[in-house]
């Protein structure tokens, strides 16, 4: 039991206290309308009953709090304002290996140009980068036919928000010209690409998707569109995220799916997934926080990487959650994938969550004696899509893997949610404050506006404890899956999803077959903290022993 301090001590503190707070001016007045009667119908928020006695105790202090929050609202902070507490998804006492990070070596399969140039749309970046390194096709070339592809598809699916044709027209004629002179940067070397408009680029508009935002410019350049620079790609357009990066609904309509453009392509990393999946760019970026590349990477039928909490940078992309947000790319396949994560990883020193880990890929990797997990509840009943995701483990197991059934952790994660939206809520502040979140197009009871209001009154403890229960969770997935090198899950069945986001566990999303109307369905790899290597070895292996890779969407295939 806690010794109460003896009195004249005790009134020592009190007036030391009392001295610094005069002296700095940090006296709270007093909201005389928040009385015990407030602090009663407050009691049934936070499901605690007090006593009389307390409520009169603590009257004072709950009086005080409306001041204190105002002061903190007047100042009004920049999205760009960091949250000083950093996410560290390593268990506490768990040493990863970092071994030497070696220089991959990119297979660029021999190519030549089709006879229908149409089909240069779904090329993966691996043929491209053959057909810009043996200078068989320009950059430029490339380029204008990808702008051209976009300029004439976009109406359909609304899935661009800025053309960046000016800077990738530049950006193409100077790889041309490096080329020509011997200088050839590697396979993104004049590859056109586009990027989900969270990420700020300097002289163009970064609206966040949200109509508040429409007219933003934000004078810098994010961190991975710099890497993709260096590494020789060209950025040809902004692609449209659902509002505030949740959903396909942007400020200036939906974003539509290839495969069924009456059908919304899901988000929030909707264009960069519909605009790849349609063949209007080779490969795209997207962000994850709780599903953004696993939802419309399923829905749109293309390949998703969302890596390790902590790998790639966040400077200068739009924050949501400080621990959940990650950047990944969105191609048509897993070696395309590689290539792209191999650009863009590592540190930069602004984003202080990221670690340098080394990343050495190998294309092809032989199962034999690899033991794959797979998560038995999640394969378990009967639900949809049972045989095809059965049918993943049984090629799984005739490549040669073991197959190992695993148990995820079982906590109480209802709620856990509130994590995201609470960061989110604090990120987006004054977009409730001044009433600009009315401005926003997507008004439902689940969208931002209403979500952001409501957590609100989420206690300081309770967001606290959610955060513990995070910790057990991460220390108990560490042993969930200690004895297998990766595992695979069906991608929306059970809590999978909500836990290796909390937990900052690297997944590969891939389409492995259809359900019904011709509509994409998608099996999900999950890796060891900070072993993408591994995880998209292995999914590459599996992807390449099937075709739903090759397979697109018929309304933008090439007519014979």
């Amino acid at each position: 039991m806690k010794k109460l301090l003896p009195g004249s001590f005790n009134s020592l503190l009190i007036g030391i206290s009392i001295g610094l707070i005069s002296a700095t001016g940090l006296f709270l007045t007093l909201d005389n309308s928040i009385t015990t009667d407030t602090i009663i119908e407050g009691e049934k928020l936070i499901d605690i009953e007090f006593s009389e006695e307390q409520r009169e105790q603590m009257l004072e202090s709950v009086q005080q709090t409306p001041q204190a929050f105002s002061h903190i609202r007047e100042l009004e902070m920049a999205n760009d304002v960091p949250f000083p507490l950093y996410f560290n998804p390593i268990p506490p006492g768990k040493h990863i290996q970092k071994g030497e990070d070696l220089e991959n070596s990119w297979h660029l399969p021999e190519t030549d140009l089709p006879e229908n140039m149409e089909e240069l749309a779904f090329y993966t970046v691996h043929e491209l980068a053959y057909l810009i390194k043996n200078q068989i096709i320009s950059s430029v070339e490339l380029t204008e036919f990808f702008l051209n592809r976009l300029e004439e598809n976009d109406p359909k699916l609304e899935a661009v928000v800025t053309f960046t044709k000016e800077r990738a027209m530049e950006q193409a004629e100077k790889m041309d010209q490096e080329l020509a002179e011997g200088n050839y940067r590697g396979p993104l070397h004049g590859i056109p690409y586009g990027a989900k408009d969270l990420f700020a680029v300097e002289g163009y508009p970064t609206t966040w998707g949200a109509t508040p935002y429409k007219d933003q410019v934000i004078d810098e350049t994010a961190t991975v569109i710099k890497k993709l620079d260096d590494a020789g790609a060209v950025l040809i357009a902004k692609s449209t995220l659902g509002a505030l990066a949740y959903g396909d609904i942007w400020f200036d309509g939906r974003t539509n799916n290839p495969w069924n453009s009456d059908q919304g392509s899901s988000g929030s990393s909707a264009g960069s997934s519909s605009a790849t999946a349609a063949g209007m760019m080779p490969f795209s970026l997207g962000t994850e926080t709780l599903g953004s590349i696993v939802s419309p990477a399923t829905r749109n039928g293309v390949t998703g990487l969302r890596p390790t909490f902590g790998r790639i940078s966040r400077h200068g992309a739009m924050a949501l959650s400080w621990t959940m947000d990650k950047v990944g790319p969105i191609t048509r396949t897993v070696e395309d994938a590689a290539l792209v994560f191999d650009a863009i990883r590592g540190a930069d020193g602004y984003d202080h969550t990221v670690m340098d880990f080394p990343f050495n890929y190998r294309p092809k990797t032989d199962l034999s004696g690899m033991k794959i997990g797979y998560v038995e509840a999640a394969f378990s009943g009967d639900y949809e899509q049972k045989e095809m995701d059965n049918e993943v483990l049984t090629v799984l197991e005739n490549l040669g893997a073991e197959l190992v059934p695993i148990a995820l952790p079982e906590l109480p994660l209802q709620g856990m949610f509130n994590l995201l939206t609470a960061e989110g809520a604090a990120a987006f502040d004054q977009l409730t404050l001044t009433g600009q979140d009315e401005e926003m197009v997507w008004q439902d009871d689940n969208a931002w506006p209403n979500s952001f209001r409501s957590v609100r009154f989420l206690p300081a403890v309770e967001w606290i404890q959610m955060n513990r229960v995070r910790s057990l969770l991460i220390q108990q997935m560490d042993d969930a899956i200690a004895d297998v090198d990766l595992y695979v899950s069906p991608s929306f069945r059970g809590a999978n999803l909500l836990i290796t986001n909390l937990t900052g566990h690297p997944s590969v999303v891939l389409k492995h077959g259809f359900a019904e109307e011709n509509q994409p369905a998608s099996i999900t790899f999950i890796g060891h903290l900070f072993d993408e290597e591994t995880l998209l070895s292995v999914s590459a292996a599996y992807q390449q022993a099937t075709d739903f890779h090759t397979m697109h969407p018929p309304l933008f295939s090439v007519s014979e």
